[in-house]
């Protein structure tokens, strides 16, 4: 929600206690078609989502009922990627996003994809990195950074996305 102008989680937002008088502005999250109430439509935001492919992809076939391990060092890269809980906060704070929600996957899809091109367990690197070769995945970032400063979970959405840049010039 938007709650006095800061798109947030209504849940863990602070009433204060010493200011009863003080009336809250409480809205849907901005620039998305709202369904009822304060009940934002996600449809394109979670179609964004699934398009990244979220889950492990691997080339070679394992025994199911085997753990794929990491090292804690491998491990270590994946915080603060795995913590979002894609409340697109994020995503409507950006202005790319309110520009382009149709086609720029904004600011939690790619945290999410980046936390897949990090993961060491993930075979599909060069694939995943193909699906950004366009003018509206990580391109369409301008480094406002928004969205860093309104995620409730305090991660850096800006930070993944520059990595997924970083990644891209490398291959």
């Amino acid at each position: 929600m938007n709650i006095d102008g800061r798109n947030t989680l209504a849940c863990i937002t602070n009433i204060p206690k010493d200011q009863p008088t003080t009336d809250l502005v409480i809205y849907p999250l901005p620039h998305m078609f709202v369904v009822k109430d304060l009940v934002p439509d996600m449809t394109y935001f979670y179609k964004q989502y699934a398009s990244i492919k979220p889950w492990l992809q691997r080339k070679d076939t394992l025994d199911p009922s085997k753990e794929i391990l990491q090292s804690p060092e491998d491990r270590k890269k994946l915080d603060g990627l795995y913590e979002c809980i894609l409340c697109a906060c994020c995503s409507t704070a950006c202005p790319s996003y309110w520009w382009n929600q149709d086609v720029y996957l904004g600011p939690s899809v790619l945290l999410q994809a980046y936390r897949w091109m990090a993961d060491s367990r993930d075979q599909h690197l060069s694939e995943r990195l193909a699906q950004m070769e366009n003018a509206f995945s990580v391109y369409r970032c301008h480094t406002i950074m928004n969205c860093t400063r309104t995620c409730p979970k305090h991660l850096n959405p800006g930070n993944a996305i520059a990595q997924i840049k970083l990644l891209l010039a490398k291959n």
